[in-house]
C-alpha cells in the first residue's frame, strides 16, 4: 500500500490531505465545546443544525462546483479553497451568537465542497495506473480513520495546556500547510477536451444517470439503506457526545475528545480486521451483521440513559462508542467493493458520485434529527428514535440485498451491453463482466 508514496506528486497531495484532516478533527472537538458554551443543554441542537448545514453543502454545492471546476486551474482552485477554509476557521473563536456559527459553517463547508471533488478528481490523473489508484484509495480511507482517532487524542493533549479556542488555530495551520503542499506540487494538465467553453450539461447528466443506476441495482439500494443505518448511529455519536459527557455525566471538557477517540479506535480496529473477515464471510455477510449491531448499540445507550448515571456510566459510554465505531467501519469500508462489483467499469465514476451524494443526504436527515431530539426530548429519546432509524436501514438492507447465487438484474437497461461473440470466431480479449458476487 505504501509503495504508491514513491510518487512525489501524490506523496505531497497525500500529505496535504493528512494535515487538513488533522485540522478538521481539531475543529470538530472545538466546535462541540463552543456550542456547549453558547447553548448549554441545547448544544446538541446547535451541533445538529451546523452539521446538517455541512451535509447540505456537500449534497447541493459539490455537484455544482464539480460541473465548473475544470474551467479553473486545478492547483489554483485547491490552494484558494484551503486559504478560504483557514480564514473562516480563524473567525470561529470570536463568535458570540449561534447564528454566527451557522453562517461560518456554511462558508467553511462551501469551500470544502469545492475542494473535495477537485482533489478527488486530481488523484486518478496523478496515478493513472489502476493498481496505484486503488492503493491511494486505501490510504485515503486509512487517513480518515486515523484522523478520527489521532485528532481527538491531540485535542485532549492540547486542552490540558490551552483553551479550546486555540484548537481552531491548529485547524487553520492544517489548512495552510495543506495549501503550501499543493502549491509546491506540479499537477497534470486537464485534457483539452474537458476544458472547452460553453454549456456543460454532461456533468448533471452523469449525476442523474448515476442516481438511476444506484436505484436500479438491488445491491446498491441495499448499500443506501446501510448508509442510513450508519448515519443514524454516527449522528448520535457526533452530535450527542458533548452533551452526554459535559451535561449528563458532568465530566470535564478534556473527556469529550477521549469519547470521540473511542469511536475512532473502534473504526480503526474494524478496518484492520476487515480483510480477514471479508475473505471468510464475504461483503454481504460482514456488512449486514455489522449493520444489525448499530441499532443494538443505540438501544443499549437509550436503556443506560434511562437510569441515573453511576460509576459505570463513563466506561459504558466508551464501550458503546467503541462498538459503534467498529460496526460503522465494517459497513462503510467494503462499500467501494460493492459498488465496483455491481456496475461496469465505465459507470464507476457516476455510481461513486451518486453514492457520495445520496449517503450525505442520509446524514442531512439524521444530524438535525439527533440534535433537536436530544435538545427537546433528551438524549435517551434521541438514542431510541435513531435506533429505530438504524434498525429500519439494517432490515431494509437485508431485504434488498440478494443472497449469493440468487441472481441480480444488471445496471440500468439504457447502458449498452457487449455483443455476444459469434460462433467459430476467436475472441482476442475477455468479455467484460457486468456484476460480481
Amino acid at each position: 500500500m505504501l509503495s504508491v508514496l514513491r510518487n512525489r506528486t501524490y506523496r505531497r497531495l497525500f500529505g496535504a490531505q493528512v494535515v487538513a484532516l488533522t485540522g478538521t478533527g481539531l475543529a470538530t472537538v472545538a466546535l462541540s465545546l463552543l456550542a456547549y458554551d453558547l447553548a448549554g443543554a441545547n448544544a446538541a441542537a446547535v451541533l445538529g443544525t451546523a452539521l446538517a448545514i455541512k451535509m447540505a453543502a456537500y449534497v447541493l454545492i459539490a455537484p455544482l462546483v464539480g460541473a465548473l471546476a475544470d474551467r479553473i486551474p486545478r492547483r489554483a482552485l485547491l490552494v484558494s479553497m484551503d486559504l478560504a477554509r483557514a480564514t473562516v476557521v480563524l473567525a470561529l473563536p470570536f463568535v458570540s451568537r449561534i447564528w454566527q456559527i451557522y453562517v461560518l459553517i456554511l462558508l467553511l463547508q462551501a469551500a470544502s465542497a469545492a475542494f473535495t471533488p477537485a482533489f478527488q478528481a486530481t488523484v486518478p490523473q496523478v496515478l493513472p495506473e489502476e493498481r496505484d489508484y486503488t492503493e491511494a484509495l486505501s490510504l485515503a480511507r486509512l487517513a480518515y480513520d486515523l484522523e478520527s482517532l489521532a485528532s481527538p487524542v491531540l485535542a485532549a493533549a492540547l486542552l490540558t495546556v490551552v483553551p479550546y479556542g486555540w484548537l481552531f488555530v491548529g485547524t487553520a495551520v492544517g489548512f495552510l500547510a495543506s495549501g503550501l503542499l499543493v502549491r509546491s506540487t506540479t499537477l497534470p494538465d486537464v485534457p483539452a477536451s474537458e476544458t472547452k467553453a460553453g454549456p456543460r450539461p454532461r456533468a448533471y447528466a452523469r449525476a442523474a444517470s448515476g442516481i438511476r443506476l444506484v436505484l436500479a441495482t438491488p445491491r446498491l439500494r441495499a448499500l443506501l439503506a446501510l448508509d442510513l443505518a450508519v448515519a443514524a448511529a454516527g449522528a448520535v455519536v457526533l452530535v450527542g457526545t458533548v452533551l452526554l459527557v459535559r451535561d449528563t455525566l458532568g465530566r470535564s471538557a478534556g473527556d469529550v475528545p477521549l469519547a470521540l477517540g473511542a469511536y475512532g479506535a473502534g473504526s480503526i480496529a474494524a478496518a484492520l480486521l476487515l480483510p480477514r473477515l471479508l475473505r471468510r464471510g464475504g461483503d454481504r455477510a460482514v456488512m449486514l451483521r455489522a449493520a444489525v449491531v448499530l441499532p443494538a448499540a443505540l438501544g443499549l445507550l437509550a436503556l443506560g440513559l434511562a437510569v441515573p448515571p453511576g460509576a459505570w456510566s463513563w466506561p459504558a459510554l466508551l464501550a458503546v462508542w467503541l462498538i459503534t465505531g467498529a460496526a460503522g467501519s465494517a459497513v462503510l469500508t467494503p462499500g467501494g467493493r460493492v459498488v465496483r462489483g455491481s456496475v461496469r467499469s465505465a459507470d464507476l465514476p457516476a455510481a461513486f458520485a451518486a453514492r457520495f451524494s445520496l449517503s450525505h443526504a442520509c446524514w442531512l436527515v439524521t444530524y438535525p434529527l439527533a440534535g433537536w431530539l436530544a435538545a427537546t426530548a433528551g438524549p435517551a429519546a434521541s438514542a431510541a428514535v435513531l435506533a429505530v432509524v438504524a434498525l429500519l436501514g439494517a432490515v431494509g438492507a437485508v431485504r434488498l440485498w440478494p443472497r449469493e447465487g440468487a441472481g441480480e438484474p444488471g445496471p440500468v437497461p439504457a447502458l449498452r451491453r457487449e455483443p455476444a461473440p459469434q460462433r467459430g470466431r476467436r475472441i482476442s480479449r475477455p468479455s467484460r463482466i457486468t456484476s460480481r458476487p
